[in-house]
Order: structure tokens, then sequence, then C-alpha cells
């Protein structure tokens, strides 16, 4: 994601705190817990606190993190966070053999689950996906990869 927050420079409000946002966002991840972003958007700011960065930077970066919880813009006057959302899931749009080791990825995260489980889920979170009326929010992301990405979900589902 930071290659991919360079190339879209241009694009950014405030590239430090998306970088930061970017990394520290899934710092804290366990399958099986509902607040992996909370948990992260604390410690990034914890951690901020021993820099220069101000408060209200701070605050973006906390928002920016916390918004990837259920991937929904949070900082509506803050177009740094529809790129830090569309960021999070490019790769749903990338090439067939890239997100099937996406796919083992993920299972091996939520690896704790029985298929049983498992399988149940990740197909309510591809069907929710395919509902929307577009993955990305943005242009840039969506003229890159949403057609890929729908193709990707609806392949997966019939494996």
């Amino acid at each position: 994601m930071l290659l991919q927050a360079e190339a879209i420079k241009e694009y950014i409000s405030d590239y430090d705190a998306l970088r930061f946002a970017i990394w520290y966002h899934d710092i804290i991840c366990k399958a099986t817990k509902g607040n992996n972003e909370t948990k992260s958007a604390e410690f990034a700011i914890n951690q901020l606190k021993a820099t220069n960065f101000s408060k209200n930077r701070m605050e973006i970066v906390q928002n920016l993190i916390k918004s990837t919880q259920k991937h929904k813009v949070i900082c509506p006057d803050n177009t740094d966070n529809a790129f830090l959302l569309d960021m999070d899931l490019s790769i749903l749009g990338n090439d067939w053999s890239s997100y099937q080791s996406y796919i083992q990825n993920i299972r091996k995260e939520y690896a704790i689950y029985p298929d049983l489980i498992y399988k149940s889920g990740r197909k309510k979170v591809l069907q929710q996906f395919l509902k929307q009326e577009r993955i990305y929010i943005t242009k840039h992301y969506f003229e890159r990869f949403e057609k890929q990405a729908r193709l990707n979900i609806e392949r997966e589902l019939l494996l």
C-alpha cells in the first residue's frame, strides 16, 4: 500500500498522515476481535506522540485507521480517506493469480475457524461487495480495479 500511495501522491492532501495510517492500520490484527482498527489507531497515536506530528494530524491518522473497520468514509472532507479505503481493497482487483494468493492468506488469518463457519462468513462478505454499486470510491481505483475485482469475487464464490 505504501508503494500505491507514492504512485498517487499528487492526489493526496496529507501524504505523511496517510502513510502513517497505512503503516499502522493493521498493526493489531486478531481474527477473534472486532476492535482491531480501534486498537491499531490507539497504538498509532501512542507512537506518534513521540514525534512532532500535531494533535490535529494525529486525529486524522486515527480516523483514517478507524475508517478501515467498516470500509466507510468517516472523514468526508478528507479525500485521503477514500484513497486509503480503495488501496486497502485493491487486492480484490489484481490478476487472478495474485488474488488466489490473497485468498490463501486470508484463510490462514482465519485458520481458527472451521471451514463451515469460515466459508459461510467469507461468502457473506463477498456477496456484500457484489451488492454494492461500486467497490471502489475514487475514480482512480474504480477505473483500474472495479471490473477485475468483481470477476475475482464471482470466481471465488464458485470455488
